[in-house]
């Protein structure tokens, strides 16, 4: 695990644990960097050797399996964690919990979701 893919996995372990991120996940031919199948939500961690064209493939094959896709550079996973941070929470905010996900007590999962992510 590289310096910055380390930083990230504490970030989302420390600050997301109801998302339940997981790490390197197979999902079709690739192997996502960081995902959570409850928000449905892939982040990656990009070195300098990654291929924007490659990159775009990839990310239109995983969002066609119904996630959303968001990268972040090495640089600025290192040296901007708020910033890494609100964009990972803004994602998560506007992602919808997995629909095959018990409830616990009253009220529907949206509801429910709001105040998880509400603290």
């Amino acid at each position: 695990m590289t310096d910055a893919e380390h930083r990230m996995w504490t970030l989302l372990r420390e600050n997301f644990p109801e998302a339940r991120f997981r790490r390197q996940v197979p999902l079709l031919q690739y192997i996502a960097d960081f995902a959570s199948h409850r928000v449905r939500l892939v982040i990656e961690v990009d070195g300098s050797q990654h291929n924007a064209e490659v990159d775009a493939v990839r990310t239109a094959a995983i969002e066609g399996q119904g996630y959303r896709v968001i990268r972040f550079s090495n640089y600025d996973v290192l040296t901007a964690e708020d910033g890494v941070f609100m964009a990972i929470e803004s994602a998560i905010r506007g992602a919808h919990p997995h629909p095959t996900l018990p409830h616990q007590g009253g009220g529907s999962w949206a509801v429910q979701w709001k105040q998880m992510i509400a603290h």
